[in-house]
């Protein structure tokens, strides 16, 4: 591939306080040469800030979710490549908003997929600096989900910072809703016979918290991950419904 082979793609929803350091340090990964924010309804200046930093800015006029801003990313980069008359598709890369300067770790994400050693590379993080208030049923509920659909043992399920091959990404479309996305994504993919690998990455990211907010937040994972599994006809001991472990 060439040496601008890389589209990242930034779902964003009210990250004004953190979007253009995210923005700027993702910027420095080799072979990124365009960078799509999805701002997903906000309400402050995350637009803005975004585009100042160098980012193209896509806009959803109310907050439609995760895939939701993803499936517009990676339609904005498809645009965008046809507009080039590009013959071959960038890599995407997935990162969440809240990295920071962080995001310029990511660069080992791109590596097995430019190296066609993987279709979809998916990162593992260190211990976060701020513990969350999570009970780990989420995280449990994807992991035991996504075995038993496909037999991947995966070290962190609900990683959103991924790197695909545009194939990889058709073959899963249309995503999985909301915050199952990753979960459906790592079924999807490896349903359509395509590898995935986990990459140990130097990331940092802001822990959801304890308050009630942060409890919903929880709440609509749960829903949406459930979701995922029961559409990919996992079995139904896994769904939350009959999970004694969620309750």
């Amino acid at each position: 591939m060439s040496t601008s082979d890389l589209a990242v793609i930034v779902p964003a929803f009210e990250e004004e306080a953190r979007i253009a350091a995210t923005v700027r340090a993702a910027a420095t990964i080799e072979g990124v040469d365009l960078i799509v924010v999805v701002d997903d309804g906000s309400r402050d200046r995350t637009r803005q800030l975004a585009q100042e930093a160098g980012a193209v800015v896509v806009r959803h006029s109310r907050n439609r979710g995760k895939a939701a801003a993803m499936e517009s990313g990676a339609g904005a980069v498809a645009a965008i490549e046809a507009r080039e008359g590009r013959e071959r598709p960038r890599l995407l890369l997935f990162l969440d908003a809240d990295l920071e300067e962080t995001a310029g770790n990511a660069a080992p994400l791109a590596v097995p997929v430019r190296e066609g050693t993987a279709a979809m590379s998916i990162a593992t993080l260190p211990p976060q600096k701020l513990s969350g208030g999570g009970h780990g049923f989420v995280v449990k509920l994807a992991r035991d989900g996504i075995r038993s659909a496909v037999g991947f043992e995966a070290r962190q399920p609900l990683s959103g910072q991924r790197c695909l091959t545009r194939e990889a990404f058709e073959a899963a479309r249309p995503l999985a809703f909301g915050f199952g996305v990753e979960t459906g994504l790592t079924i999807d993919v490896l349903r359509a016979g395509l590898p995935v690998v986990e990459v140990e990455v130097e990331i940092q990211h802001r822990v959801t918290g304890t308050d009630f907010a942060s409890q919903l937040h929880r709440a609509k994972q749960y829903r949406d991950v459930a979701l995922a599994l029961g559409t990919r006809r996992v079995p139904a001991a896994l769904r939350p419904e009959t999970w004694r472990g969620a309750r």
